[in-house]
């Protein structure tokens, strides 16, 4: 979509703007900006399938050298002890 304003005779460059502004509000283009401007793309099924599978791997391997003994124990979330 492209907005096209031109300066009228007599115009001030104020007026120019506040008249751009309006139409752009008008059209609904800046809400649908606003709301997905924070959107995540979802992942495939095959990828997702692919990162809880990893995941998983992790907590394994994560048992494991807890088991072992070589991992500090953590208090908690963002714990400096």
């Amino acid at each position: 979509m492209v907005f096209k304003v031109e300066k009228q005779e007599k115009e001030n460059s104020q007026n120019l703007i506040r008249r751009f502004t309006k139409r752009i509000k008008q059209s609904g283009l800046l809400m649908r900006v606003r709301k997905n401007r924070f959107r995540t793309k979802e992942k495939s099924p095959q990828l997702a399938k692919k990162a809880a599978l990893r995941k998983e791997e992790l907590k394994e391997e994560y048992k494991e050298l807890a088991k072992m003994g070589k991992l500090k124990k953590q208090h908690g979330f963002r714990s400096r002890n």
